[in-house]
């Protein structure tokens, strides 16, 4: 784990450094204290020497003071060093999931996603910060301590022999029931945050439909089992507590029992004896120390898996056979028998022997049922997906002959789920094209017939939308997301039923915008309504991930079965609802 994660403090392994020594220094300062106080006790008071008390009076404010400066340094520099690797970690797994394709997105949840590039990210920066601090102090501290108790009186010190295997042992057992607990506690907590993700996201659909006390039973039980692990984790941990102040206080009470007699018999100074329990008392708090520090590094190393889950995790979609400086010519689509299926142990494809191909320039329909694959057809294009069989060409080459980068600026796409981030409808727009002058951004507008309600709106295209676009209609917001993928200029422009929220009229009024102004793009329409595909050059009808039947609407009106029921059946829900 520390192999997989130190890369991650490049940067701040000077203030790591830093930040050890002052510790490792602090430590050393406090442990000669004792010291100085035994010989201001042993010598300074019994010879009633005024000066050298003060003398060495003097020098314990001066090792205070500089332990207390060490301390302040360890502190600062180890606050530092555990931010900026946290900062580090963080920036890592956002950057790598952006290069994520769909189905390694699929693999984790975006509420787990969430958790590991907050929670997880934030125990395994804390963990940095008190591991600097404790898990060189105590060490140092334990390490010193004993060698100087063992100098005042060896006999007492077989105490240790006792007490530390016992601490020990105790430590290790509960590491051991705490580890797993850990990492269970870690998942609970994805669990509680896809239950709180779900409802905000989809807050109108739970009221509309009056899901309150549904949502709110749900976020019980997974908040519920949350506490449950959580109780069962920490209760070992709480337990370790008590039971390691049962030993010190015992092994006090032990080195009182057999260091009084000794006391009497003048083998030991009653000052020396008593900076001996100072230091047994050291010794058991910094392997008090280290149990809390175990504690704590139990649980990042569970979190530090699952950040490693994160950065290990290969895209099974990369550039790795692409030519950096291949641009697509044209709008030509051809796939070439191509298979495709989200899980590759399935046994079932999601699409069989797709065979089809698209002139540049041409407007495409693409209708279907439910679950007969149309949108998982046309994402292989953008290589959102990537085919198993056969091969899917764009501009004449495979799109494997394609950095992603130039692929998906050629291909613009509007996803069923329309998209918009909270900023200005500018800022929103800017998305297709950042360098989109105005007059650019205007034509767009018009062309997705949006323009006319952005003027209406109080700051035009300066107006903020909110998060998510919570300002605009559905139909608006299809508007926008069309005008934004118009932007790119694509070579070819895929809707996925993108204007199912806009009424006929305004949805042919987009479409004969699309022939006039952007004659050299290659449309796939992938549409409900057969109105909204029906004067396309070439429809494809697709069923059960294949293709049925392909043609114009005259042509599959009189050939297509499938095609001709859709029709009918649309144009008689039409005339009852005329």
């Amino acid at each position: 784990m520390m192999k997989k994660l130190w890369p991650y403090t490049r940067g701040y392994r000077k203030w790591i450094l830093l930040g050890v020594l002052c510790s490792a220094s602090e430590a050393v300062f406090e442990l000669l204290l004792p010291l100085v106080m035994a010989d201001i006790v042993g010598t300074g008071i019994p010879a009633g020497d005024t000066r050298y008390i003060l003398v060495r009076g003097a020098l314990m404010v001066a090792m205070a003071l500089i332990s207390m400066s060490l301390g302040i340094g360890s502190a600062f520099l180890s606050s530092r060093a555990g931010q900026g690797f946290g900062a580090n970690l963080r920036q890592a797994q956002y950057d790598h999931i952006q290069e994520f394709s769909f189905r390694n997105i699929e693999k984790f949840s975006t509420a787990s996603l969430v958790t590991r590039l907050t929670n997880d990210c934030n125990m395994l920066q804390m963990s940095l910060m008190m591991s600097m601090r404790l898990l060189v102090r105590a060490p140092v501290m334990l390490v010193s301590a004993l060698v100087l108790a063992i100098s005042i009186s060896l006999k007492l010190s077989r105490i240790f022999l006792v007490v530390l295997p016992l601490l020990l042992v105790l430590i290790l057992l509960i590491i051991r029931h705490v580890s797993p607990m850990f990492s269970a506690f870690q998942e609970r907590t994805d669990d509680v945050n896809l239950a709180v993700q779900e409802n905000l996201s989809g807050i109108r659909v739970v009221k509309s439909f009056v899901r309150e006390d549904y949502e709110k039973e749900k976020f019980k039980k997974r908040n519920d089992a949350l506490r449950g692990t959580a109780e069962r984790a920490f209760g070992f941990v709480v337990m370790n507590m008590p039971v390691m102040m049962l030993i010190t206080y015992g092994a006090i009470i032990a080195v009182m029992w057999y260091g009084t007699p000794l006391v009497q018999a003048g083998e030991l100074d009653v000052a020396l004896l008593s900076t001996f329990f100072t230091y047994i008392t050291q010794v058991l708090m910094s392997l008090m120390m280290v149990s809390m520090i175990m504690m704590m590094l139990t649980r990042a190393i569970a979190c530090g898996r699952r950040v490693a889950e994160v950065l290990d995790e290969i895209p099974d979609i990369a550039d790795a056979s692409a030519s950096p400086g291949l641009t697509v010519a044209d709008g030509s689509v051809d796939f070439d028998h191509v298979s495709f299926k989200y899980n590759d142990s399935s046994e079932k494809w999601n699409l069989r022997d797709i065979d089809l191909h698209i002139k540049s320039g041409m407007t495409v329909g693409i209708i279907g049922g439910t679950g007969s694959a149309k949108s998982t057809l046309v994402q292989l294009i953008p290589r959102l997906y990537e085919a198993q069989e056969g091969t899917v060409r764009v501009g004449g080459r495979p799109v494997q002959d394609y950095t992603m980068e130039h692929l998906r600026d050629a291909v613009s796409m509007v996803l069923q789920k329309n998209t918009l981030f909270s900023g200005t409808i500018r800022e929103n727009l800017l998305w297709g094209n950042e360098n989109a002058s105005d007059a650019d951004i205007e034509a767009a507008c018009e062309a997705a017939y949006a323009a006319g309600f952005i003027h209406r709106m109080p700051d035009g295209y300066d107006t903020d939308l909110g998060q998510g676009g919570v300002n605009v209609s559905g139909g608006q917001k299809q508007r926008l997301c069309i005008a934004r993928a118009l932007l790119k200029k694509p070579k070819v422009l895929i809707l996925d039923d993108s204007t199912s929220a806009v009424d006929t009229a305004t949805d042919a009024k987009i479409r004969a915008a699309f022939r006039t102004r952007l004659p050299d793009t290659t449309r796939i329409i992938i549409a409900q309504r057969i109105i909204s595909v029906m004067d396309a050059d070439l429809i494809v009808v697709m069923d059960d991930g294949r293709i049925a039947d392909v043609g114009t609407h005259e042509q599959l009106m009189e050939s297509s079965e499938i095609y001709r029921d859709v029709y009918q059946s649309q144009q008689e829900g039409a005339s009852i609802d005329g």
